[in-house]
């Protein structure tokens, strides 16, 4: 099942304000709260589906490779490989996007306190890491998969990225009393007015460790390598950016994982050229084989395809092979490769060919007798790509 647009998701044009996308995402948000309809999927889906579409269209970096891509630029198209916001459960959106409701809890002014028990609490992000990946033409024609090892910081596996030394060294925090958030009361000249920060002794986490990890010392990350299979989806572009969700660096204290931005960088192919989603092909043949037809093979980025020249064929001619172009990004439609007919010119010959073609100098059909019809290569270029 195809994804829906995340701007139909949200209800908002393309054009939307930051803050017209942030409402609307609020207030779907509300309506599809687990706490507000209790084992129901449907709504549950709609939940992730609008947070999904909310963590692309909110971050200014995303939005700009979604409008320019689609999903597949965050990765929405390329399925169980771990793009975009589709492997987010429930306690990522809590984690996330808690702060959009404000208050100690993300729900808590509109279902009556409790909430989630981590909703208040802040939660780190780790930070986002770029590779670049390189692809051959025809790994981007059908797509692949990538296996790349990372370098990054993985959570500790000694403490499980708690940062503690043991379960007995994690001890609430006596700031906030394990809220995240500290209020404070100042009087001004307009009365009294409460305010909520993070809580400068757990910085927000609700927790404060007495002793800890050996290994990581208290961070809950440490460095590392990763083994990452990246699923390329066909007919990305040079320069063009993915984004894999949760496969950046790990975040201090069990907190998020930052993402994985991939950078596409095209290898330049032996004898194909692209151009958009066409391929083009230089062909050069003798003026013999252009004057009485031949058969011959062409590359392609399927393999090899035998195409006809036709007696009396010029140069310049362009021939068309439909269909044998890169397709679209999350589309059928593929590009066609564009064979441009090259006339070889000998630039030495013997004696015996020297001959034969001042015999031939003089014939009728060997003068130049380009028709009203024949058109400029400036002029088939522009028929093609029009």
């Amino acid at each position: 099942m195809s994804k829906r647009d995340y701007y139909d998701v949200l209800g908002v044009a393309k054009n939307a304000s930051a803050d017209e996308i942030k409402k609307a995402y609020r207030k779907l948000a509300i309506k599809y709260h687990p706490d507000k309809n209790p084992n129901d999927k449907a709504a549950e889906d709609k939940f992730k589906e609008a947070a999904e579409a909310y963590e692309v269209l909110s971050n200014p970096e995303k939005k700009q490779r979604y409008d320019q891509f689609g999903h597949a630029g965050v990765g929405g198209a390329a399925g169980g490989g771990g793009f975009g916001g589709g492997s987010m459960n429930m306690e990522d959106i809590f984690s996330q996007f808690g702060d959009i409701f404000g208050g100690g809890s993300p729900f808590e002014s509109f279902f009556g306190g409790g909430g989630r028990q981590s909703g208040g609490r802040r939660v780190a992000k780790g930070s986002n890491l770029r590779i670049k990946v390189k692809l051959t033409l025809e790994e981007i024609a059908h797509g692949v998969e990538k296996k790349i090892k990372v370098n990054k910081q993985i959570v500790c596996k000694t403490c499980d990225g708690s940062g503690a030394k043991d379960r007995s060294s994690v001890s609430t925090c006596k700031t906030c009393g394990g809220s995240g958030s500290v209020r404070k009361v100042t009087n001004t000249i307009l009365g009294q007015m409460q305010t909520t920060a993070t809580c400068p002794t757990c910085h927000g986490t609700g927790q404060q460790i007495t002793a800890k990890c050996n290994v990581c010392h208290g961070e809950g990350t440490v460095r590392g390598e990763e083994t990452i299979s990246i699923n390329i989806p066909a007919g990305v572009s040079e320069g063009m950016q993915l984004s894999m969700s949760g496969k950046g660096n790990a975040a201090p204290n069990g907190g998020i994982p930052g993402d994985l931005i991939i950078l596409i960088e095209e290898l330049p192919h032996e004898t194909l050229k692209r151009d958009g989603n066409n391929i083009i092909y230089d062909l050069h043949v003798s003026f013999i084989d252009a004057a009485l037809g031949i058969s011959v093979e062409v590359p392609t980025i399927d393999g090899r395809a035998k195409i006809k020249i036709e007696p009396g064929t010029q140069s310049g001619k362009l021939l068309r092979l439909k269909g044998k172009g890169i397709p679209e990004v999350n589309s059928y439609h593929r590009g066609d490769e564009i064979i441009h007919v090259n006339i070889w010119t000998p630039k030495a010959l013997n004696a015996e060919e020297k001959a034969i073609l001042e015999k031939l100098r003089d014939s009728p059909n060997f003068k130049p007798q380009p028709g009203k019809n024949d058109k400029s290569f400036f002029e088939k270029m522009k028929e093609y790509f029009e």
